[in-house]
Parts: C-alpha cells; structure tokens; sequence
C-alpha cells in the first residue's frame, strides 16, 4: 500500500523585511546575505500570529468537511510551543473544529520534528489505511537583532495530510536515521533566541547526512543515480547546496541535481528559516517551481534537527492533481506580502507576548489571516477564528 503526502499546505505572515536592506543596516556586503547565506527576503511574525495560528491558516487551506472526518490523528512539530504542558496540536484541533475522536500531541527535536510527525503518520496509516493524520511543521526562527544569526531567522507553516494513496509523494518505508547529543543550537528555557555554534552546527549537520545517506545507499542498494532530486532541511539555502556538493560530480546527472536544488529552495530564500517546516517548505518550493516534475519521479529527503538528529528517507512524485491548487495558493500568499523597513522589521521582533500572568489585548487590526492570537485572559490565550467568531 502506496502512504504519503496526499496536500500540502503552507502559510507565512503577511510581512518581510528585504535582505539587502537588512545587509545595508548592519554594515555588510549584500552579497554575504544574498550569495554567501543564500537568502532573499525573510518573514517578519507580527505578536497577533504564533505557531499555532499559523499552522491553522496552513491547514485550512487544504481541509475539505471529509478531510477533518478522516483525521484521527494532529501531530505537531515545534520548538516554539506556546505552553510547558499544553500540546499546539490540542489548540489547533479546537480551531480547525476536528472530532474529539483524535490523538492530539506536540513533538519537539529542534528542526527534525515535523519529520518524526510524517514517519508516525505513515506508519498509522500502514496499519488504519482508511484514516487520515494531520502533520505540522511551524516555527518562529529567532536569533536577536544585530546577531550573526539574524540573517538566518523566518516564521511560517507547513500543513501536511498523510493518507493511503496519496497524490504528492509517495513516503518510503525505508529511512535511516542518526542522533548523538551534541551542543550545536539550543534554547534554554530562560530565553526566547536560540544558542548557536553557527560553524559547528554546519559541521554536524553534513556529517549527519553523509552519514544516514550512506547507510541508506548500503540498505537500499541504491545511487545517487537512482534518484531525481535531493531536498534538505534548510536553516538557509546555503546548507542545503553545501551538503548536496559532497556528494554529487562532474557528470550531467549531477548537474541536473543541482538545477533541481535551484527550485527547491527559492520559496525558503524568501521566507527564512522556519525549522521544522523548512524541508517540507523546499519540498513545496520543488513541486512547484522545478521544470521537470512528473509522477514517479524519485526524491532524498535529508531531515536535521540541531542537538542532534537526522534522518534520510526517499519517496516518489505522486499523480499530483493537487499541485495547480497547490501552487495559486502559495504563489499568492508570497506575491501579496508587504514589504517593511529596517525600523518597522526592529519593533515588530521586540514586540511579543509578555510573559506575564496579567492580562492583556492586543492590537489586531491590522490582521487579514483568518485566525490570530488576539492576547491574554485569566492565564489563557485567546485565539479568534474571523469565520467561525
């Protein structure tokens, strides 16, 4: 039985800031943002929006009556939970107006988790293939103004409906996997910006793919020339391609790999680093944007979260006859940003929830989204759903 990605949702907020802008403000080369990290433009979060407002903007975009029936299972990934006890997934199943007949749980391994969600997905549906799991990738990437990270930062979501028969990708069975406790990115408890050995992580993160890819070519006895594209978690578009060149030569096939990695990360270059979205945002960026898309097309997927774990697994480009409804949909969130300068970019990021047991309103007049996070009241979040309030 075929099991995978049958729709794919995505949402980031309605504001960027410009990384040449940016470069220009901290005293740098545009270059070294634009060429040297890879990135263009980077998704600002308002206060109004959080992981679990994005990921219910991502997941209603695809959601049919039958779909939400279907679900038996919300598995989120993030590492920008809004409770220390409280799941996201448990949140989101209220707001998206799921049955109570769900398992509703919140995973956290840094940028990895997401992955760990799809995994259980599928093999939920191996053995219940008439149901269906909602998977979530969200995050809020942060790193502190003027940081050697800031370049690096992002928000968004990704929705993900794992079914039998999927129309998307198709999940292998086969996955490698690799964890070891390092020190590389962490985020203490007592903070809201994440610790990073930015050289170290970038060491680690290779290492761990050279080595679950090459388990995986031993188990599987497959090549490179097997397969039609790699996709890669992407904290930025550089990573991604450094890691591809360990493995690919000076052959035609590598060169077609290599085009492909061009559409695979133009939409994370636009939007930043958003974690436990970000390879499935590539995987979105690569259905839509590569020239050569046709079902049965083979695909690496190389999934890292920093702390660390890995994982390599492989699938197969589905019937895709949800990749044109796919495609309106992300295309015109990202053409429909507004851009903000480097002042507007600064009060946004020091603008967040207090922690702070009082209550509080925010101001959300200037949300479009259909869901927000509208503030505080007896120790309890408010979230609004504009279409159900």
């Amino acid at each position: 039985m075929k099991v995978g990605i049958d729709k794919l949702g995505f949402y980031t907020p309605e504001t960027y800031v410009d990384m040449t802008e940016l470069a220009n403000a901290r005293g740098e080369e545009p270059a070294k943002y634009l060429v040297g990290i890879g990135q263009q433009k980077q998704a600002i979060a308002p206060v109004t929006q959080d992981v679990v407002t994005m990921a219910a903007n991502a997941a209603t975009q695809i959601l049919t009556p039958a779909d939400k029936q279907a679900i038996k299972m919300v598995l989120f990934g993030t590492e920008s939970g809004v409770d220390n006890s409280k799941s996201t997934a448990v949140y989101l199943q209220t707001l998206l107006n799921l049955s109570a007949d769900v398992r509703a749980v919140e995973i956290k391994q840094a940028c990895y988790g997401a992955t760990a969600g799809v995994q259980m997905a599928c093999d939920y549906i191996r053995s219940h293939p008439t149901a269906s799991v909602l998977v979530i990738g969200a995050d809020i990437a942060r790193y502190g103004l003027n940081t050697p990270g800031e370049v690096t930062q992002g928000a968004g979501a990704v929705a993900m409906l794992i079914k039998a028969n999927p129309d998307l990708i198709e999940i292998e069975s086969e996955s490698v996997f690799h964890s070891a406790d390092v020190m590389d990115f962490w985020r203490p408890l007592y903070r809201s910006e994440a610790l990073v050995d930015g050289h170290y992580s970038n060491n680690v993160y290779i290492d761990f793919f050279n080595q679950t890819w090459q388990e995986f070519q031993k188990r599987t006895k497959t090549t490179i020339n097997d397969f039609d594209a790699f996709l890669f978690h992407l904290p930025y578009t550089k990573m991604g391609l450094k890691a591809l060149r360990t493995i690919v030569a000076d052959d035609q096939h590598s060169q077609d790999l290599l085009t492909e990695f061009e559409a695979a990360k133009k939409f994370n270059a636009e939007v930043g680093n958003i974690y436990t979205g970000s390879l499935y945002l590539s995987l979105i960026s690569w259905l839509v944007n590569s020239k050569t898309i046709t079902p049965g097309k083979h695909v690496g997927f190389f999934s890292f979260g920093s702390g660390a774990q890995g994982e390599f697994f492989a699938g197969k480009v589905g019937p895709l006859k949800h990749l044109e409804s796919l495609t309106n949909q992300v295309t015109t969130s990202l053409n429909q940003r507004q851009q903000v300068n480097i002042k507007e970019y600064e009060s946004m990021f020091m603008d967040r929830k207090p922690f702070d047991p009082k209550d509080y309103l925010f101001d959300t007049s200037a949300e479009k989204a259909q869901f927000y996070l509208k503030g505080q009241q007896n120790n309890q979040l408010i979230y609004v759903d504009t279409k159900n309030k």
